[in-house]
């Protein structure tokens, strides 16, 4: 587990200024945050194609 040890990249405003980008243009920048929202996505599509929603 991380016991909260020192970042340059939240020092420097790195993390931030990503996470500004990431909800500007409304796609994660993390490869598990893409995938995600990919999965989530075709699963509606899917729904919505066999008329569950």
């Amino acid at each position: 587990m991380n016991k909260g040890g020192f970042s340059w990249n939240r020092f420097l405003g790195i993390s931030a200024y990503k996470a500004r980008i990431s909800r500007a243009i409304g796609v994660p920048l993390t490869r598990s945050g893409r995938q995600r929202k990919l999965g989530a996505f075709v699963e509606r599509l899917i729904l919505k194609v066999f008329g569950f929603k």
